[in-house]
């Protein structure tokens, strides 16, 4: 095992570097998630919070959870001395001043430090050779640099606080574990598919022995009073109905406007496909628009042929695919496993729900770093998902749909 210092001072050196290579990228292309944020700074900023989930001053309305928009609201108390017309509710809208610019790539740069102290906590007592491969893969990871530092999110922050919680149940620590986790709801409600595996974990490792029922009540206690601080201001306000419509916004369609790779991006292109196949046929098939969802609410087109897929189907369907790990779970509760399982169950996510995006594929590909230098079978499974779900995707999935968008419609 090397010493923790020596580790940390690998780390430090990967992530100066990868910052380097950060700031080179500061006048790249930024999609329309940069606007989306900067909304959010002004939001959070110019009003109450009992008004940040009624507010339609943009389309891009906040929907995200609590904890999130005040995060926003702590950069922004920051982003007003640097230009105040970046928090500027009606003036600011679309604004693209190099201020904003820089103001915004910088905060996911010091963000990511959150990442950087989570990935150490996890991989403080590995040899220096399994941690350089850990950090090689995590910190100069081709699709945190894509999505984070040129589309424009704040993945590596909230991808570090899943790790904090995972490093805390590889050691033992379930009851920190746990309520980090609820946390991490709080802040992004979308690492949600992952709660059946934490429950019945820790159900199963924390609250077992002579003060069962104790543990069971505190760490319930606790992760409920992390939910009332949260939300706890929307309930008194009588806008909890609001929130969760602002969160779960259903009518955005069953595939985001670039389909990710899964599941029902075949059932799409099957039923384009049957659609285009019976009408060369000669027979009379409704045509409709060749993007299932543009992603905003009500934004969508029914399929042509094959039958419509609910969000109640969708569900059903993830929790039937993790529905083996959770019984694998219940009958052997070992922590050394908890990493693959909670990667099994964002990969399930993935694979079956509803409007995922394709940067849902850092859910499962990250933890999976941690874990794919225990054994080559856990190496084999990183590379199959990393490269197929991972890296390449976010180069080339947008093109992709194109092409096909263009060949068959």
């Amino acid at each position: 095992m090397a010493h923790p210092s020596t580790g940390l001072s690998e780390l430090a050196w990967m992530a100066a570097m990868a910052t380097v290579v950060k700031v080179l990228l500061i006048p790249a292309y930024h999609s329309t998630d940069f606007e989306v944020h900067r909304h959010w700074l002004a939001l959070t900023h110019s009003l109450p919070f009992n008004q940040w989930y009624l507010d339609e001053s943009s389309p891009w309305t906040l929907d995200y959870p609590p904890l999130f928009a005040c995060f926003e609201k702590l950069l922004s108390l920051f982003a007003v001395h640097v230009d105040p017309k970046i928090v500027d509710l009606i003036n600011g809208l679309n604004y693209k001043a190099e201020t904003v610019v820089v103001f915004q790539r910088v905060t996911v740069m010091l963000a990511d430090l959150v990442l950087y102290f989570s990935l150490w906590r996890c991989c403080r007592k590995l040899s220096l050779e399994k941690q350089r491969l850990v950090y090689i893969s995590i910190v100069w990871s081709p699709s945190l640099f894509i999505i984070d530092h040129i589309h424009f999110q704040y993945n590596g922050f909230l991808l570090g606080i899943l790790l904090l919680s995972l490093s805390f149940l590889s050691e033992g620590q379930d009851f920190m574990g746990g309520l980090v986790f609820a946390v991490l709801l709080c802040f992004k409600h979308l690492f949600l598919v992952a709660a059946p595996v934490y429950f019945v974990y820790l159900l199963r490792h924390y609250c077992r022995g002579p003060y069962r029922i104790v543990k069971f009540f505190t760490l319930g206690i606790s992760v409920l009073a992390v939910f009332l601080l949260a939300f706890g201001p929307f309930i008194y306000y009588g806008q909890m109905s609001q929130v969760v419509k602002r969160l779960f916004p259903f009518g955005r369609g069953l595939c985001h406007a670039y389909w990710a790779p899964n599941v029902w991006a075949l059932y799409n292109t099957a039923d384009k496909v049957i659609s285009f196949s019976l009408r060369m046929l000669g027979f009379n098939i409704h045509t409709v628009t060749a993007s299932l969802t543009g992603g905003l609410v009500g934004d969508s087109a029914p399929y042509a042929v094959l039958p419509q897929i609910t969000p109640m189907v969708s569900l059903f369907l993830v929790v039937l695919a993790i529905f083996p790990c959770i019984v694998q779970i219940w009958r052997h509760p070992q922590q050394q496993h908890v990493t693959q399982w909670v990667a099994y169950a964002y990969t399930c996510g993935f694979m079956f729900g509803w409007h995922v995006h394709e940067k849902a594929s850092l859910h499962f590909v990250i933890p999976l770093s941690l874990v794919a230098i225990v054994s080559s079978e856990d190496a084999g499974h990183y590379i199959i998902l990393s490269i197929g779900f991972g890296h390449i995707q976010e180069v080339d999935n947008k093109t992709l749909y194109s092409y096909t968008e263009d060949c068959l419609f």
